[in-house]
């Protein structure tokens, strides 16, 4: 049996190829495309092949299964994958001799491979959340604009933000200058108009429906959850490990009987810890009889600890509480159920 590796980049790669004894077959550098890859590995004998998680590998994958082959999506934070690469020369040549010599003896660990359904939900919120950052950028540099000329744009929400500006009286000069500004504004609006039709549609999916019966949790939230997780088997079932999977757990440096705890690890998406910490906020704000105890919770290690690391805490827990529910398709239940739960 022969066994593959790629060390997969944008543009160029390398592949290697080798036998059960170790024995080199292959070893080059192709294009990082469909035709090369079809040209290399189609046609040859089933192989194992081993890539590194990248952005490019999950099409890389499905194009080389459909080849015929088996593909292992591994993680490249497994250290003994790298065993017989030496650390002070990177190359490569050295990568991939070391990804094809961990793929014949066994030696790596396999990386989530994202759902089809969770790819094209994550695609859609990241348009969205580029839309919407790209018009609050926009309105910024039109309230600068206006206030250079001593005119202010009251506050509002930014979906009505053109109905407010047309309120103002502006000189023709000024009126010219912005007008490209509106006009992108007007844009924008339509296209998250689209999206947010789009999102209410996909919100009516009943795991999106439990999951917002948590206090502080909406649509974004919710199906931001559920796209970065992707399924909640993956974890065995442990909230915890889901929590350190979002990096909202305190990174840890512990021995014999000193422990020390420091800061979250920030590990994972960017995005859901935001969000998380955005409902946490909401929480921390509301005066649902929903959030109550969590306020509580939040509010007493508050008077401890500080307000952010609070709010940091009870972010840790909102997202022990989700996966909780999305596990055991439950719906947000009483303080001492979710407590339970968590």
């Amino acid at each position: 049996m022969e066994y593959g590796a790629i060390d997969l980049h944008t543009r160029r790669s390398v592949i290697r190829i080798i036998r059960e004894d170790g024995t080199v077959v292959l070893d080059r550098r192709i294009d990082t495309t469909r035709d090369d890859l079809a040209r290399v590995f189609g046609g040859r004998a089933r192989m194992r092949i081993v890539i590194e998680s990248s952005t490019e590998s999950e099409w890389v994958a499905g194009h080389l299964e459909g080849l015929g082959h088996e593909v292992v999506v591994a993680d490249p934070n497994y250290a003994a994958m790298y065993g017989s690469r030496s650390r002070k020369v990177k190359t490569d040549k050295r990568d991939v001799a070391a990804l094809a010599e961990a793929n014949r003896t066994g030696v790596f660990r396999r990386a989530h491979r994202v759902s089809a359904p969770a790819h094209a939900l994550r695609q859609t919120l990241r348009v969205r959340t580029h839309l919407v950052q790209l018009r609050s950028r926009t309105i910024s540099l039109l309230r600068a604009m206006l206030r250079r000329d001593g005119l202010r744009l009251a506050s509002g929400s930014a979906d009505a933000v053109l109905a407010r500006l047309d309120r103002l009286t502006i000189p023709a000069a000024l009126q010219a200058r912005i007008e490209p500004l509106r006009e992108l504004v007007t844009q924008l609006n339509a296209l998250l108009a689209a999206r947010e039709a789009e999102v209410e549609t996909r919100a009516a999916d009943p795991v999106t429906q439990c999951l917002m019966t948590a206090p502080g949790v909406g649509p974004i939230v919710a199906l931001t959850f559920q796209a970065v997780l992707d399924d909640p088997a993956r974890f065995g079932g442990d909230a915890g490990r889901a929590s350190a999977f979002l990096g909202v757990v305190p990174a840890e440096d512990s021995s014999d009987e000193r422990r020390h705890k420091g800061h979250i690890t920030k590990t994972g998406p960017r995005d859901m810890r935001a969000l998380l910490v955005q409902a946490s906020w909401t929480i921390w704000r509301g005066r649902s009889a929903a959030g109550a105890a969590l306020r509580t919770w939040a509010q007493a290690l508050a008077a401890r600890r500080g307000r952010r690391i609070a709010i940091v805490a009870l972010a840790r827990r909102l997202s022990r509480i989700l996966y909780a529910m999305w596990r055991d398709g439950r719906t947000f239940q009483s303080a001492r159920g979710h407590a339970q739960a968590a």
